[in-house]
């Protein structure tokens, strides 16, 4: 199933977006939910999938992580808790339908699509999040409370070790969300839901690097690379009379040494892209036992066959250099901008989309990242 939103995004933007929440009424007409609850509960059984079971029991809260099995779903409570699975866009297609609609933001800042099926008096209490989000309301109904922007003025507590709260906050969006509505919340904007009618809900997640991260990355980066790998050279060092002292032309020199590293541009636009294209949840990714060769790409898209791309991979380029692509953390070369844009705007891949269109070094990329599991024959 496809979806559209019925939001003018330029307005959107222009009033909401990392500005204030809002609620979007009937934000999905019609809506449908991609995944059932019984397909949720399946995913959180996967080794490979984030899930969180949270119950509020008597006053008490409990978080367990997944996998898990039979035992869980055998005896659930009544009412007050949720199962919460991570990056479901990776793992279910129809799920990663959602995602669709938010395109129109860029694909780096986008994080996952969070999936929880919600009990009776389900929810996770009230908290902040530090990236934006957009809340669609599936089947059921929530009551969801908004507060005013966190400028410090909020105490939080961790309940359960594993989840941060706050004691409680001012509503400025007080509003029950029925099957279509989406809530859309900006990083530091304190929030909680309280689930009235039993139903699914999804978040869709759009979260930007900190400050550290750039700095660890780039780091990696220039290990990995093997920069960076020069000394202090001072033949002019002259004697000083307390040893212990770092003198202040010294600490200029190291200063220099560190901020010549940020002197090349395409380290850090490369360091860049590899962060950027790295998704923060694992992917259904497998590689193939026996390589395909590009004769037999080719002749399946012939015979009306389809390339793939995997669910959840980021594929990115820059606006200003064309000739590479960033694929899962790992940077590729690409001859022709058709490629590019192939790769990095579409999921999938026909025949009249390659046709006599790209060089053999393309078509040997393509070959690549096929046999890599990146892309599939279907």
């Amino acid at each position: 199933m496809s979806y559209s939103l019925t939001i003018n995004v330029d307005q959107f933007l222009t009033h909401y977006w990392h500005k204030k929440p809002t609620i979007i009424k009937a934000g999905f007409a019609h809506f449908v939910d991609p995944i059932s609850p019984d397909e949720l509960a399946g995913l959180s059984m996967e080794e490979e999938i984030d899930s969180r079971f949270i119950s509020h029991q008597q006053g008490q809260w409990s978080v367990e992580h997944g996998p898990f099995d039979d035992s869980l779903f055998a005896n659930l409570p009544q009412s007050h808790w949720q199962l919460v699975v991570q990056a479901c866009n990776h793992w279910h297609l129809g799920a990663a339908e959602l995602v669709k609609p938010f395109q129109f933001l860029p694909q780096w800042l986008f994080d996952d699509l969070m999936v929880c099926y919600c009990a009776p008096n389900g929810g996770v209490g009230p908290h902040i999040d530090q990236y934006d989000v957009f809340i669609v309301q599936g089947s059921g109904q929530r009551h969801w409370q908004v507060g005013a922007k966190d400028e410090g003025q909020y105490q939080e507590s961790i309940q359960a070790g594993a989840l941060r709260q706050i004691t409680g906050f001012d509503a400025i969006i007080d509003q029950v969300l029925l099957p279509g509505d989406i809530l859309y919340i900006p990083a530091g904007f304190p929030h909680q839901g309280n689930t009235l009618e039993a139903g699914m809900s999804y978040s869709i997640g759009f979260r930007s690097p900190k400050e550290r991260e750039l700095l660890s990355h780039f780091a990696d980066y220039v290990i990995a690379n093997d920069n960076g790998d020069a000394h202090l050279h001072n033949p002019e060092m002259a004697s000083q009379t307390h040893h212990g002292e770092i003198q202040t032309s010294d600490l200029d020199k190291l200063t220099a040494m560190l901020r010549s590293a940020l002197q090349s541009e395409k380290d850090i636009h490369d360091s860049l892209g590899g962060l950027l294209s790295q998704p923060r949840h694992q992917l259904d990714i497998v590689e193939l036992d026996s390589p395909v060769t590009a004769t037999e790409i080719q002749s399946h898209l012939r015979n009306s066959g389809i390339l793939h791309k995997v669910s959840g991979l980021k594929t990115l380029y820059r606006q200003d250099h064309m000739s590479c692509i960033y694929i899962n953390g790992d940077v590729f070369p690409a001859e022709s901008e058709h490629l590019v844009h192939l790769l990095c705007n579409q999921t999938s891949i026909s025949h009249q989309d390659i046709d006599d269109k790209l060089s053999q070094t393309d078509v040997e990329l393509i070959v690549c990242l096929v046999n890599a599991g990146f892309w599939y024959l279907s």
